[in-house]
């Protein structure tokens, strides 16, 4: 008994024992709970404050693009007050309000100062007679006075206006249109970015918000009663005249003289030619017949861009081969980066607050974004965050919901795209494969290859220049296992990431707009002959040749004098001309008639012997102005119906004259310009157009033939070619927006009167036989004299 005791004391002793050791157990555990309850609550708490600091980021994003947006409101804002405080209505109430002031007991000294200052312009200034004017000043002309807006540059030497016709605002999303237009601005352009969004308003204007610091950038909204959306139809008749009445104000302002049209929307066509001496560029970055919402006859207007067009650049070598056999000429001109604001990661980097490694995208998430794809990847690698940040306009969020490791964020400011960059572990571009698609050249991979991440893509062709830098899949297996292996790291370290930086920091912008100025400078232009007929007046030749080379800013231009045997030494002058190089690129050519053929068969000569697809005839009484060949001829490109344009003038007899003054050549070219730059494109149908300087396509010439020599020396030749013409169904035009100078018969003018009048009743009579009474050419308003 006794020994049994002993082991049921033994027994309780090591139980005892145990239930000590299992208490120091529980205390030991009981402890360490606590501290991994302890540190949940603080992981909880970091939790919490780190959600709280990306809501506050977010928020300050957020806050920042509203502030970036009223600056720019702001700017618009400033820019309409020095408007009005430049405007016409302006200056002339500032009488009432100084008056307004001294009744108040408000005069100020600085207002006695204003009132003398006035007081003294108004002394009568000295008249100086104006050689060869119309006799009114360009303001009673229809000129209005040039609004003043923000500072402009003034243009630079041979460096043409660059007005970009946009397909979107500068400030909906930071693209192609508005990275090429900052960069050709660093160029040295003036840039006149023309927003797509309008200012709806019945009354001619535009409104101008400066970019930049120097005066080189501007966005322009135009004034359009309606302000219409561009992409659904294209201006009807009575909104091009507004359109054109608002150009007209803005180029008042700008000055322009040459100018380069880069067009990204068709909706524009027919105001590319009206800006000053403008060449066309179309600059074609997407597959447009791949949206949804442009309309039949957009599509039909694009195609007619790609025909009239001196150039188009297109962004991917898929657009080039679908655009090549429609268009004039074609240049590659990808999308490119920007390096500096990418390629280093911001203070403050997207963290996931769990962890998790990122895969990540963004940009627009449309109709051609894949969001089948991107769930495939988020369900294979459900340990990591799929991120998708942009404009959602197809519901991925609400399609991928139900996926826990899928977040997306909305739209982002550009400006703040490097915070959740620099977060990616991965960057991908799953985009369906469509038309749209292939033509596609994607800004974003220039951009993720700048942060130096590994790059996952669809196939597309595109993807191909990029060197093996991007990780491409044809199929959504492949796609998830590239992603996979990227996000292991398989082929990456530094030197890839140098590798892919390497490759960005030549792929900028900056270098696109050098690429876009060395194509734009290639442009072949059609041969433009001009036909100079000379007899005698060799001063007025020198004059007339000499503002040719100065003011045509054409190279295809093939310069032929043919002389009618003059006897003041202009054949020694001109032989001496024409062997002297053209510092303007012209081609220059000689023909020297052994006798005096006349008017008609003197410029004959000259068209027999030209080479262009467009012909002019000048006289040598005249002196050009600035843009003049390239505007002529953008109103024969405008309308196929028409067989001869001819310029508004200072001195002829009919309705191309305009009233205008000026007082020697080089104020002729400044008020001469007031007036086109007021006239944008604008043209109107004339019964003669007379022959001091008229332009015609060759079939023009192929078709009606040369000059009637019946006529001789002169009169009536001009008539009875327009009759001609005429009776070819072909329309005769006189353009508002080219001004020449005409001293106006210098060669008639050394002929007796009675010798002239007896020429005129001969050439009259013959004219009538053929035609029937002669109608009298008139003035504007109706008149004979």
């Amino acid at each position: 008994m006794r020994v049994e005791f002993e082991q049921l004391a033994a027994e309780v002793a090591a139980l005892r024992e145990r239930l000590e050791t299992a208490h120091t157990g529980l205390e030991a555990a009981g402890r360490e709970l606590g501290a991994l309850r302890r540190e949940a609550a603080e992981a909880h708490a970091l939790a919490a404050r780190a959600r709280e600091l990306q809501q506050r980021l977010d928020d300050k994003v957020f806050e920042l693009e509203m502030l970036q947006r009223e600056a720019a409101r702001l700017r618009q804002d400033s820019g309409m007050l020095a408007t009005v405080l430049a405007s016409r209505s302006w200056r002339l109430t500032r009488p009432l309000r100084a008056l307004g002031r001294l009744l108040r007991g408000e005069w100020k000294g600085e207002d006695s100062a204003r009132l003398r200052r006035a007081l003294g312009r108004a002394r009568p200034a000295a008249a100086i007679p104006a050689p060869a004017s119309a006799g009114r000043d360009a303001s009673d002309a229809g000129v209005a006075a040039p609004p003043v807006g923000p500072p402009l540059a003034a243009a630079l030497p041979g460096v043409a206006d660059v007005f970009v016709w946009s397909v979107i605002d500068w400030h909906f999303r930071i693209q192609r249109p508005q990275h090429l237009a900052r960069a050709l601005a660093g160029r040295g352009h003036r840039v006149f970015y023309v927003s797509n969004n309008f200012i709806d308003s019945a009354e001619p204007g535009f409104r101008v918000e400066p970019l930049d610091d120097e005066g080189r950038l501007f966005q322009v909204q135009l004034h359009l009663a309606g302000a219409p959306a561009i992409y659904h139809a294209l201006p009807d008749g009575e909104q091009l005249r507004a359109l054109h009445a608002s150009l007209a104000r803005l180029l008042a302002w700008t000055a322009t003289r040459a100018s380069l049209s880069l067009v990204q929307h068709p909706y524009w066509s027919s105001l590319l030619r009206s800006v000053p001496n403008a060449r066309v560029v179309y600059d074609c970055m997407d597959h447009h017949a791949g949206f949804d919402n442009n309309a039949p006859q957009v599509l039909r207007a694009e195609r007619a861009l790609l025909a009239d067009a001196e150039l188009v650049v297109v962004t991917s070598a898929w657009l080039r081969d679908e655009v090549a056999p429609a268009a004039r000429s074609v240049a590659l001109v990808r999308n490119a980066g920007e390096f500096d604001a990418f390629r280093e990661p911001p203070a403050q980097v997207f963290r996931d607050e769990r962890g998790r490694r990122v895969i990540g995208y963004y940009g627009a998430i449309a109709e051609w974004f894949d969001v089948g794809l991107v769930r495939a990847v988020a369900q294979a690698e459900p340990d990591a965050l799929v991120l998708l940040v942009g404009n959602d306009t197809v519901d991925a969020a609400g399609q991928l919901a139900d996926l826990p490791n899928v977040r997306c964020t909305g739209e982002v400011p550009y400006a703040g795209l490097p915070y959740w960059l620099h977060g990616f572990d991965v960057a991908l571009l799953p985009f369906k494969v469509l038309p749209l698609t292939q033509a596609t050249n994607p800004v974003k991979v220039y951009e993720y290859l700048a942060a130096g991440k590994p790059v996952v893509a669809v196939d597309l062709p595109e993807m191909a220049q990029f060197g093996g830098l991007v990780r491409t899949a044809s199929d959504a297996a492949g796609f998830v296992r590239e992603v996979s292996a990227a996000l292991a790291g398989q082929g990456g370290g530094a030197d890839a990431v140098a590798r892919r930086q390497a490759f960005a920091a030549g792929q900028t912008w900056a270098h696109r707009a050098v690429e876009l100025d060395q194509a734009i400078a290639a442009i072949v232009e059609p041969v433009v002959s001009v036909v100079v007929l000379a007899y005698n007046n060799l001063p007025l030749t020198q004059a007339c040749l000499s503002s040719i080379e100065a003011h045509s800013d054409y190279p295809a231009l093939e310069v032929i004098v043919v002389d009618n045997a003059s006897t003041d030494g202009s054949p020694e002058w001109l032989r001496s001309w024409a062997a002297e190089p053209s510092a303007a690129g012209h081609r220059r050519r000689l023909v020297l008639n052994e006798a005096n053929l006349g008017f008609a068969a003197g410029n004959n000569v000259g068209l027999a012997a030209a080479t262009g697809e467009v012909l002019v005839m000048l006289n040598n009484d005249t002196c050009v102005t600035p843009g003049w060949v390239r505007t002529l001829c953008a109103h024969l490109r405008r309308d196929p119906a028409l067989g001869l344009v001819g310029p508004v003038t200072n001195n002829i007899g009919n309705e191309a004259r305009i009233q205008i003054a000026y007082r020697d050549m080089d104020e002729m070219v400044e008020r001469a310009g007031e007036y086109t730059r007021a006239h944008p494109g604008q043209s109107f149908r004339i019964r003669t157009a007379a022959f001091f300087c008229v332009a015609m396509r060759r079939s023009t010439y192929e078709q009606v033939g040369g000059l009637d020599e019946a006529f001789g020396v002169g009169f009536f030749e001009d008539d009875d070619y327009c009759r001609r013409a005429e009776a070819a169904g072909l329309g005769v035009a006189c353009a508002e927006d080219v001004f020449v100078h005409h001293y106006l018969s210098a060669s008639f003018d050394a002929m007796a009167a009675e010798r002239k009048r007896e020429l005129f009743e001969r050439n009259k009579a013959i004219f009538e036989a053929k035609w029937g009474p002669w109608e009298p050419h008139v003035y504007r308003g109706g008149s004979t004299r």
